[in-house]
């Protein structure tokens, strides 16, 4: 399982700012164009997009509770 983070608009410094501020560890991208929100027809941040191993998407509009996050991954998880 592979974790993305992508930001979509801003500037740099504020983007490094999110990562350290929240300590992230896994790799981020900045999509400025928003090709990658567009792809995955997510309109707005936040947002969760999760790919299953079968290559369905399933995007989540807003901020995503703990619990929520769990279901979905466990989700994904099962679909392969």
């Amino acid at each position: 399982m592979q974790f993305v983070g992508v930001a979509w608009y801003g500037d740099d410094s504020s983007f490094q700012g999110f990562v350290d501020k929240y300590r992230l560890t896994f790799p981020q991208i900045s999509d400025d164009p928003g090709d990658v929100f567009s792809r995955f027809d997510v309109p707005s941040q936040p947002a969760m997009a999760i790919i299953d191993g079968t290559g369905t998407v399933k995007v989540s509009l807003g901020a995503v509770e703990e619990s929520t996050l769990d279901a979905a991954l466990t989700a994904a998880v099962a679909a392969g």
